[in-house]
């Protein structure tokens, strides 16, 4: 590294970040391969005319998958290392995609989601890992927010491949798409192999220079004697020691005073993500339109594009501002905003709508009431770009930065696999439940909204602009339900105090730092 052009391209952390977030964008790639397909006669026809049920066990087959992927990186993440991690997500998609592509029954595209979801689980859990260990604390929201927005983009083009190929007759109006998901996840694993590993994986590791190395081509333009550069170099060391004296690495590290509090938050932060309703508006947004008296395959093919555009768009300023606004405030506003809105959406539903039936199938419609019709289509828009603004980039940051690094790679693989968990219960229930109550469940998830922005209100601490090491402090100093009221100084240090710090666990750091390498 740090000579020709293709190692400058490779110690760039904004490359290096957002080439990373391809992973991310596998999820949302899976999210169109099926929204895309819901009114395609092609695949009705193929797979037997699913019903509502089997509709939902179709889709939630690729968050069951992913449930268990979230859970691998545990072990993977610190076994092979983030690179060779993210690296492995990308070849199992690459066999999902295969399996879905040639499926001829449920059950073997049902086998090739499950596959597809471990990628996706693996990847989910540990691109944010990766983001945030080669990142500077200046960029870290920055960067990690990107994993959402690369998940927009997949939404995004897969949807425009499916309307564009949903003119084509026949099984290859849908097995075309699905094919063509391989050519991201072959590009993921083939270009890490020029990107770095962690830094703070090889100290961990004991190559402490590799990891010197890293971060000086990363944020010292190849100068390891710059102020950030040593400053991030000794108090990974001095966090490494630390960590190292605490007991080995294991899952019972999650159960430990202080841990089982964040392991908390950030798996609750990923539940409300999922709670908050935008499954209903990604996977079905199809149904949505529908019940919303929105007739025509091709206008409600073109509703449903804007929706995703305005997903894409709406992630931008919360990428460029999130290390300004912070991960409290876009917390609580998004929360409120989608809450609002999905009860207005519910409201009206419940209000001008009544029991029919399309395309053979029951559903709470209104009809003849062009007014409502609009309002609610304007009222999922106002949903998406509230969650794309906010709730989006930051469930996805926030894990990523509040955990210390000997569980880091464990309990953001706990946090993200509680996201699957729920996504795989919210992707089956949602058809029987929109087919069954109808109206009543934008209410629920309306509901599920306030009640996020009063946890995230008491329990949430801010985290923007410190380093991963400061951020100890910060839960340090805050109780359980104080979390308005730490201070902005908290935890913040000079390169001086955190080498005196280090001088103060005495003169046999080093060699306790190389017992690794020794093993």
């Amino acid at each position: 590294m740090g000579k020709g052009y293709s190692a400058r391209i490779a110690a760039n952390p904004y490359i290096v970040g957002s080439f990373a977030c391809i992973g991310g964008g596998l999820f949302g790639l899976d999210i169109s391969s099926m929204s895309g397909v819901l009114s395609n006669d092609a695949y009705k026809n193929t797979f037997g005319n699913p019903s509502s049920n089997a509709q939902g066990a179709i889709v939630a087959a690729m968050p069951a998958g992913s449930f268990a992927g979230a859970l691998l990186v545990a072990h993977l993440g610190d076994k092979l290392g983030r690179k060779k991690t993210i690296i492995l997500s990308g070849l199992i998609w690459v066999i999902g995609s295969i399996l879905q592509c040639a499926a001829v029954n449920r059950g073997m595209l049902v086998v090739g989601r499950i596959i597809s979801g471990l990628s996706v689980g693996i990847a989910s859990a540990v691109v944010p890992v990766y983001q945030s260990e080669i990142t500077a604390p200046s960029i870290r929201g920055r960067l990690v927010s990107l994993q959402q927005w690369s998940i927009t983009w997949g939404i995004l083009l897969q949807y425009f491949v499916e309307f564009g190929c949903s003119y084509i007759n026949g099984d290859a109006s849908f097995r075309i798409p699905w094919g063509l998901q391989m050519i991201p996840a072959i590009i993921l694993s083939a270009g890490m192999l020029l990107f770095p590993e962690s830094p703070r994986w090889l100290i961990d590791h004991g190559r402490e220079e590799e990891a010197l190395e890293v971060l000086a081509d990363l944020h010292g333009g190849g100068d390891p004697n710059t102020e950030l550069v040593q400053l991030e170099y000794e108090e990974i060391r001095a966090q490494v020691h630390f960590e190292r004296t605490e007991g080995a690495k294991s899952y019972t590290d999650l159960l430990k005073p202080g841990i089982l509090r964040r392991v908390g938050l950030g798996a609750s932060l990923q539940m409300w993500s999922q709670l908050s309703g935008m499954n209903i508006m990604m996977y079905y947004i199809i149904y949505v339109f529908q019940g919303a008296g929105l007739t025509g395959r091709r206008g409600n093919l073109i509703a449903d594009s804007v929706q995703y555009v305005l997903n894409v768009a709406l992630t931008v300023p919360a990428i460029i501002y999130i290390d300004k606004w912070g991960r409290r405030p876009m917390l609580l506003t998004g929360t409120i905003l989608m809450g609002f809105f999905l009860m207005l959406v519910g409201g009206l539903q419940g209000k001008y709508g009544h029991w029919g039936e399309v395309d053979n199938s029951r559903v709470w419609v209104i009809t003849g009431h062009d007014g409502p019709t609009k309002g609610i289509i304007v009222c999922s828009y106002l949903f998406v770009c509230s969650f794309a603004i906010t709730m989006g980039p930051v469930s996805w940051t926030y894990p990523a930065e509040i955990f210390p690094m000997r569980v880091r790679a464990k309990a953001v693989s706990v946090a993200t696999a509680t996201n699957w968990l729920f996504n795989f219960a919210l992707a089956w229930a949602v058809p029987p439940g929109l087919s069954s109550i109808a109206y009543k469940t934008y209410f629920i998830f309306g509901t599920f909204n306030f009640a996020a922005f009063i946890h995230i209100f008491f329990m949430f601490p801010e985290t923007k602009g410190r380093t991963l090491e400061e951020i100890e402090e910060v839960f340090a100093e805050g109780h359980v339900f104080t979390a308005w009221k730490i201070r902005k100084d908290v935890g913040r240090k000079t390169l001086q105090q955190v080498k005196a710090e280090q001088k103060s666990f005495g003169d046999d750091v080093d060699e306790k730092l190389d017992d690794k390498a020794s093993e």
